[in-house]
């Protein structure tokens, strides 16, 4: 009987460290998460300064200030974070885009407050872009855990299920070449 109740024990004690774990691990993911938040929240509102800025050079690139608008009306703090990851794959584009023709105009690149938002534009994606490595790194390390044994039963009796990575689009992936560059 004592047997039996160590055994048990043991169990048990397993059962709480790994759901311990996976606890600390799914905090580590949205803490990471939060990161990569604040950086798409703060790029989001550093975008209609470089619009407005840009527009007193450029009046007749309609089409991008009006998607780029669109973009910001959707209203990002109501989106969840796979709306967000969407968002920012979709916006990500639009700003590269808008970039890209802003640099076209030789007044506008001599323009110090433009080239001033541009450069804060750019660590703002540098540092995005390392959260994200963060951010994956974490949801890795919690995939491994929930889908490995026996940590896998553990996290199926408790509903913990992987996460999705934060990935890259598929046309980001494929190296530029200068006749695509200058295509709209």
């Amino acid at each position: 009987m004592v047997i039996i109740g160590i055994i048990v024990a043991i169990c048990l004690l397993f059962i709480i460290g790994v759901y311990n774990t996976l606890v600390r691990k799914r905090n580590s993911i949205e803490n990471a998460f939060g990161s990569i938040d604040v950086m798409l929240k703060k790029r989001f509102d550093l975008i209609p300064n470089i619009v407005a800025t840009v527009k007193q050079y450029a009046k007749h690139e309609e089409t991008i200030f009006a998607r780029i608008a669109e973009l910001r009306s959707k209203g990002y703090e109501q989106l969840n974070n796979d709306d967000k990851a969407n968002f920012d794959e979709v916006f990500t584009q639009a700003s590269r885009r808008f970039i890209a023709v802003a640099e076209s105009y030789p007044e506008l690149k001599a323009s110090d407050n433009f080239m001033h938002l541009q450069r804060t534009l750019n660590e703002v994606e540098e540092q995005l872009s390392a959260a994200r490595r963060t951010y994956n790194a974490h949801v890795t390390d919690f995939n491994n855990t929930v889908m490995t044994f026996p940590s896998n039963m553990i996290a199926g009796m408790f509903g913990f299920t992987p996460r999705n990575l934060f990935s890259i689009p598929a046309e980001e992936r494929v190296n530029p070449t200068i006749g695509n560059t200058f295509q709209s």
